[in-house]
């Protein structure tokens, strides 16, 4: 049967976060059904039962929460304190009694500052529990408790594919980021044409670092998973590998879309840069021509406005045909700057 628990502990500082909750989901082959609010204190006797399967979910928890389950779990000290530190590298690691894992679960909002979140999941894995540790809420995890109240056989084929289906509700939730990713660098490379500005350039940066942060989360997990068909990290049931190799299969086309959008990115940037490169010859090739405009009628006029005799200074005649040279002179630039272009 699965039989879940719910608890809370009080804080131990004094700054208030609120109430923890630790869910427990017990399956037990005998009775095969579904019981709630089992007592955490007898998870032990559950434990002796190779033929059952326990899930304890801890949400936002303190060492000493943590060091109460590890107790009955008897977790490796160094494992619980991973728990409680952030970081962005996925990892197993093999203790004597329990495989320990670090997962990502991610949130994408482009509308906000920090557009890429990454919170960690930290999974213990046993002969019969998984224990999974996450300091936020992450929505893979209660995509599948859904499943697994409606489903006990997810409990029912072991702690390795309770694994896998947890895992596969995380790697799920990034595809319709990578979606979202493939549109905006659409959306970027049609708006440089057009309306080329400075917040395209800050765009392209900050979509260029969610692209690095996703593959920097992608990129160990499949190192992970990969070994499972030698056995080199995790041992995994027989029956049971193709569905890790699907995780992998999943892992290595999300690296290579992310492989090819860093490249369109970084492409899309030089072209972006060409462009406002040219624009920015075009205007300096329009103030040069201007200016060489300027300075040669101010060349005429200034000669022409000496304080000294000249030839021709009284004929009124002179002051139209002053004015028609002046006149001339723009055109003549202007046309002899445009055949040198064509050419």
């Amino acid at each position: 049967m699965i039989l879940t628990v719910y608890f809370s502990f009080e804080a131990t500082s004094k700054k208030d976060r609120g109430t923890n909750m630790i869910k427990t989901y017990i399956y037990s082959e005998k009775e095969n059904k579904i019981i709630k609010n089992i007592d955490i204190t007898k998870e032990k006797q559950y434990l002796t039962n190779t033929t059952d399967l326990i899930w304890v979910d801890l949400f936002d928890t303190s060492l000493e929460e943590l060091k109460t389950v590890g107790e009955i779990f008897d977790f490796h000290p160094l494992a619980m304190e991973d728990c409680l530190q952030y970081t962005l590298r996925s990892k197993v690691d093999q203790y004597p009694n329990h495989s320990f894992f670090i997962f990502h679960a991610t949130i994408y909002n482009e509308e906000k500052e920090e557009e890429f979140i990454i919170h960690p999941l930290n999974i213990f894995l046993g002969k019969n529990y998984v224990v999974t540790v996450h300091q936020e809420r992450i929505n893979a995890i209660g995509k599948a408790v859904n499943k697994v109240l409606s489903d006990s056989h997810i409990m029912k084929k072991g702690s390795d594919y309770l694994l896998y289906s947890l895992l596969d509700e995380i790697v799920d939730e990034y595809f319709p980021i990578l979606s979202r990713l493939s549109e905006r660098i659409d959306e970027l490379e049609d708006e440089m044409y057009i309306h080329p500005a400075q917040e395209i350039s800050e765009e392209f940066l900050a979509l260029k670092r969610t692209i690095v942060l996703f593959r920097r989360v992608i990129r160990p997990k499949k190192q992970i998973f990969t070994s499972i068909s030698n056995r080199r990290l995790l041992t995994v049931r027989e029956e049971h590998i193709p569905y890790f190799m699907d995780l992998v299969d999943h892992l290595e086309r999300i690296s290579d879309s992310l492989e090819v959008y860093r490249d369109l990115v970084s492409g899309a940037m030089d072209t972006y840069f060409s462009l406002v490169s040219a624009r920015t010859n075009n205007t300096m090739k329009s103030l040069t021509i201007i200016t060489v405009m300027t300075a040669i009628i101010a060349a005429i006029t200034g000669f022409f406005g000496m304080n000294v005799p000249l030839p021709y200074q009284d004929s009124p005649v002179m002051t139209v045909v002053i004015f028609i040279v002046l006149a001339s002179i723009p055109i003549l630039v202007w046309g002899v700057s445009t055949y040198k272009n064509r050419r």
